[in-house]
């Protein structure tokens, strides 16, 4: 009778150890991530963050290590650029904030140099730019404000309308 404790011991650290081996680390942010990050405090009125890294190895390495710091009051979005190779895997990711001026120019491209492709999107909004552009279809430019300066500016599905029209000629390659 005594002999058979060592046994269930064994059995059961065994039973432990492979659990262990099957737990595997998530390779994006959840939306417990994002609320954490979300600011109470801003240095500046209409203050946000967004997610920022320079050649970062994937989106994940980007987001785990990006710094906690808001973007300067003349940068008013959230840019994404996304290098793939020709198997659709990560090569680099730079994300960061940016003034409209950076944001006109979304889409996919290839890179004739190496093979790979670059996709860039922009975003308006607090660290809009979680996830990474990988086809035409999200690499885009999305703005929750008018662009125009006047104080009319579009209504919102006119906007609406008109950016999607408007890259959708970038993407088809009208332009």
């Amino acid at each position: 009778m005594m002999e058979a404790w060592p046994t269930v011991a064994w059995v059961l650290l065994m039973t432990n150890v492979a659990d262990l081996l099957k737990t595997v680390q998530s390779r994006d942010f959840s939306l417990t991530d994002i609320i954490l990050l979300h600011p109470s405090t801003t240095p500046h009125p209409g203050g946000f963050k967004c997610f920022t890294c320079e050649d970062a190895a994937d989106n994940y390495e980007c987001n785990r290590w990006a710094p906690d710091v808001y973007c300067p009051k003349d940068a008013r979005y959230c840019s994404v650029r996304h290098v793939m190779d020709n198997h659709g895997d990560s090569v680099s990711v730079t994300k960061r904030c940016v003034a409209l001026k950076d944001c006109l120019f979304t889409g996919c491209a290839d890179v004739p140099d190496d093979g790979h492709q670059m996709c860039s999107s922009c975003c308006e909004g607090n660290i809009c730019n979680v996830l990474v552009p990988r086809n035409a279809s999200n690499s885009v430019f999305s703005s929750t404000s008018p662009l125009s300066s006047s104080s009319r500016g579009f209504l919102p599905a006119t906007q609406n309308f008109f950016t999607i029209t408007f890259m959708g000629f970038f993407t088809a390659g009208h332009f």
